[in-house]
């Protein structure tokens, strides 16, 4: 597999040039210094900041340094794989302007059943029959998500609510009030049917929270729903089949001369 890296060249706030380097030296640490932007796959069960902190302790290591600027531009949940743009050196100037790209997402929702998370994180807390669905109720009520709306974020997430993030109070029993957002749904299309599962493509503007999609859905059908699997494909243009494993970032890192 080749190592794709983006390298960002920056004119104030905005991007005045990226383009992709192949098989070329691109762990220079002057280069990483002026910015460089890694594609990670993001594995199942690593957190967002696991996979930031794994890379920056590697370029601490190799390179004998003390600290380094690391950061990711749009956290995915550690139940969700796929692409995890992570920005480097200067390019960590930018990351808001990867967060404001769109999302694109391939997962499944599973009909039937709730839970406290929206997804597999915690337990089933109520099921809900499903034998009055059919395809063509599941695909007109897709359509019926696409365009811009209100969503409600999942109770356990990281949106932060009296200086506390809302997983913190989910995990003490709290309860708490939490305001919805303006998001859009661009896209939405249901790719296969296998009840109690859907799967699913979407694309999605900033802030959308998958798992209350899934949620919102089962809801609208009166079955009950949570996200079984996610993952990320898109974010604007860059696609995670451009995208490189950790292990196979930090070979390449590490056979460099």
């Amino acid at each position: 597999m080749s190592i794709i890296i983006l390298v960002l060249i920056t004119n104030s706030a905005y991007f005045s040039r990226i383009f992709a380097i192949h098989k070329q030296r691109f762990m220079d640490l002057e280069k990483l210094k002026k910015g460089v932007v890694i594609m990670i796959d993001k594995p199942l069960h690593w957190t967002s900041f696991d996979v930031v902190n794994k890379l920056r302790h590697a370029i601490l290591k190799h390179y004998n340094l003390k600290k380094f600027k690391v950061g990711h531009a749009g956290t995915l949940d550690p139940l969700a794989t796929g692409l995890l743009i992570v920005c480097v050196g200067k390019a960590t100037k930018n990351i808001q302007q990867f967060q404001n790209l769109d999302k694109e997402y391939i997962g499944t929702i599973r009909l039937g059943a709730t839970t406290p998370s929206y997804d597999m994180e915690t337990e089933i807390n109520q099921y809900y029959p499903i034998n009055h669905l059919n395809e063509n109720f599941i695909h007109q009520t897709a359509q019926n998500f696409i365009g811009k709306q209100l969503q409600t974020p999942p109770l356990f997430s990281a949106v932060k609510k009296n200086g506390k993030k809302l997983y913190e109070h989910a995990r003490k029993g709290e309860t708490v009030e939490i305001k919805p957002r303006k998001i859009e749904i661009k896209e939405f299309e249901i790719l296969s049917i296998n009840l109690p599962d859907v799967n699913f493509r979407v694309k999605v503007s900033k802030g959308t929270y998958i798992r209350s999609l899934a949620y919102d859905f089962g809801k609208a059908m009166q079955s009950g729903g949570y996200l079984s699997r996610l993952r990320r494909t898109k974010i604007g243009n860059y696609s995670v089949e451009n995208a490189v494993t950790y292990q196979n970032w930090i070979n390449r890192l590490n056979n460099e001369n």
